[in-house]
């Protein structure tokens, strides 16, 4: 199913900025060279490529960890990591310690506890959402229950909560552990934004950075701190992940209104349906003019949805350039992570992380 609106507007938008985006990254002499246009499936390919060996050793310890003699945890937990899924996360972890030269093995405990923080809070979040589509498949709280998903998202918790303390480093323990508190916070806040029309770009930001980017700078972090690399460079690294997360998300955001759903992973028209205050919606209110404010309370405000609402929201946000103001602060944030990058060696993975940064905000082009 296709959303209401095509992606000509997002697609305009990502190709008139291409020369100005694809200059900011290391790989923009070969990318111009070859004439290829950036692909974000290509970009996770080939980082995949570079971390292949890690990451097998990463799905073989995830599994490992999942095992219990209560069989469901085993089988819920199973459906999720079966649903597949980009491994983004992990892969920032594996890249970001090989690219600063480290050549022990710890990194696949900690890309494993990253993976598993990511797909407990997956099964929070779709309870919460009260979710029903995930990658495709059906998520576990429509198969199994709400309270069988979140018990079993606990259980998986403490599972990376041990890989994180068999890495015997106490300052990765406190990035990861920090990062799961300021996760459970962005929940939390946007639970109260939801809904609420007089919401700021800025509450909106707090919500990302906690919700979504929290994980990514960890991940690229934690990968720098086994290697044993300066104070500076681990900032950097924690300020590449933190921008690449915030720029991901802002793509994400847009895509619920001018995506596809093999794109996006989920329901098109989710954030909308269920009154997230996400930038396009408070973009879109922004600009509203005095009669369209009333329909944004009516569908976000109250929740009082009716047929060709999502399309309506769809149209004023085109006539209003709201998914390319969206994407232009994606682009923003995509700079200051490339900037962040350049403070780190020049080898294949800052390569691979470069293309993977650029090619993010282009999803759905």
């Amino acid at each position: 199913m296709t959303a209401p609106l095509p992606t000509t507007k997002l697609r305009a938008q990502a190709r008139s900025q291409e020369d100005d985006i694809v200059g900011l990254a290391a790989t923009a002499s070969e990318m111009i060279a070859t004439k290829r246009e950036p692909d974000f499936t290509s970009a996770v390919n080939r980082l995949r490529a570079l971390t292949e060996d890690d990451l097998e050793a990463v799905n073989v310890e995830i599994l490992s960890r999942m095992q219990s003699p209560v069989s469901m945890i085993p089988d819920l937990a199973g459906h999720l990591i079966k649903a597949g899924g980009k491994r983004l996360r992990p892969m920032l972890t594996l890249a970001s310690a090989r690219l600063f030269g480290y050549s022990e093995t710890d990194h696949i405990k900690l890309a494993a506890a990253v993976e598993l923080i990511h797909g407990a809070t997956l099964l929070h979040d779709d309870v919460v959402d009260d979710s029903a589509l995930r990658r495709g498949a059906s998520t576990a709280n429509i198969i199994w229950g709400n309270k069988e998903s979140v018990l079993v998202g606990d259980f998986i918790f403490s599972r990376a909560f041990e890989l994180m303390v068999e890495a015997k480093d106490l300052r990765v323990l406190k990035v990861l552990s920090h990062a799961s508190s300021v996760i459970a916070e962005g929940e939390v806040l946007q639970l109260t934004t939801q809904k609420n029309i007089a919401a700021t770009f800025e509450t909106y930001l707090n919500v990302v950075h906690a919700k979504t980017a929290a994980l990514f700078a960890a991940a690229s972090e934690v990968g720098v701190l086994i290697a044993k690399r300066s104070a500076n460079e681990e900032a950097a690294m924690h300020r590449f992940g933190d921008n690449f997360g915030v720029a991901y998300q802002l793509i994400d955001d847009a895509l619920d209104y001018a995506g596809f759903e093999n794109a996006l992973g989920k329901t098109i028209g989710d954030d909308f349906r269920e009154g997230k205050m996400t930038a396009p919606v408070v973009f879109a209110i922004a600009s509203a003019r005095d009669d369209e404010k009333a329909f944004w309370q009516r569908v976000i405000g109250k929740g009082h949805q009716e047929a060709g609402d999502f399309e309506r929201a769809c149209e004023l946000m085109a006539r209003d350039g709201i998914i390319e103001k969206t994407t232009e602060c994606a682009n923003e944030y995509t700079r200051k992570a490339l900037d962040a990058l350049e403070e780190a060696p020049k080898n294949q993975f800052a390569d691979a992380l470069s293309d993977l940064v650029i090619t993010a905000t282009m999803r759905g082009a």
